[in-house]
């Protein structure tokens, strides 16, 4: 069941709530706008509100807390704003409050009598960012952190040194690896923002899937020092032909911001210097590894 309101804050319940007709529930707060405030008029809220005080509708049920509502509890109180709670906490008052309020989500805050929107909105009222739409390097940090901290760890342990060749070759083909992983969660949407600027996969779409597993396989036999009369065709071939499609998706995206499918399909990092650099470790492992001897072992 669902746990008791936190002290200082009001739950209530929809049940016998004023309706203009059945089944439509109405918060008893103002006429609610049809769109959410714009960020112009923030401070005309704000002052109209000048003790801070917001009202939050989120879903919380048995089967379910609406993440987006706790991230909106947190985003009011770390504001400075006493957050007075109503908590929806089935179906049908979801329903209710939604056709009540002509909005199809929830959480829903309101301020000073206005309705600020949801998660988005209410990131947007305070003049922050929204999260769906700025560029994430994260993703493509850690892998490069993780796959260094991996080769320096098996360096170490194995030649009992950490800054050495191998180190860097491990790297690079670690850092494949993990960035293949990255793309294989959702191969379908990797496939989607490949195809729109990958030179290959436009011409034939089986090779946007086949991508991610040519990726992985190389960085692993690579990593194993095995096969690399097959690990370094492939390696030089798909970062040379992903090379040329981003100069090429650069050249051309003037009037059309294109994003990078390097950490997956869910990415929001502009082609430009992040895929050439993927590539370029790519290709310069490849070389690397061709100069040595014993390339057919």
């Amino acid at each position: 069941m669902v746990d008791e309101s936190p002290p200082g804050l009001t739950t209530q319940s929809l049940a016998g709530s004023p309706a203009s007709a059945p089944g439509v529930y109405h918060s008893g707060l103002e006429q609610a706008p049809v769109h959410p405030i714009k960020r112009n008029a923030r401070d005309a809220v704000v002052m109209a509100d000048p003790n801070r005080r917001a009202i939050l509708y989120r879903e919380v049920t048995d089967n379910h807390v609406c993440p987006l509502g706790l991230k909106s509890r947190h985003l009011l109180e770390s504001r400075g704003y006493t957050v007075e709670e109503h908590w929806l906490t089935t179906p049908e008052e979801v329903r209710a409050f939604k056709a009540g309020h002509r909005t199809e989500t929830t959480p829903q805050t309101f301020i000073g009598g206005q309705r600020i929107g949801g998660h988005a909105d209410l990131r947007r009222f305070f003049g922050l960012d929204d999260p769906d739409r700025r560029t994430n390097y994260a993703p493509v940090a850690c892998v490069f952190i993780t796959a260094a901290t991996v080769a320096c760890g098996v360096s170490w342990a194995l030649l009992g040194t950490s800054l050495t060749l191998q180190t860097a070759e491990w790297f690079a083909a670690i850092s494949m690896m993990l960035l293949a992983m990255l793309k294989l969660q959702d191969i379908e949407a990797f496939s989607t923002l490949f195809l729109s600027y990958d030179l290959l996969a436009r011409r034939w779409v089986p090779y946007a899937y086949a991508y991610p597993l040519l990726q992985w396989f190389a960085g692993a036999f690579m990593t194993a020092g095995i096969l690399r009369w097959v690990s370094v065709p492939i390696t030089l071939g798909i970062g040379a032909i992903g090379t040329a499609s981003v100069v090429r998706a650069v050249q051309t995206q003037k009037n059309c911001e294109r994003r990078c499918a390097c950490p997956g399909g869910t990415t929001s990092v502009p082609v430009g210097f992040m895929p050439l650099l993927e590539n370029g470790f790519m290709i310069g492992t490849a070389l690397w590894i061709l100069a040595k001897p014993g390339i057919m072992a």
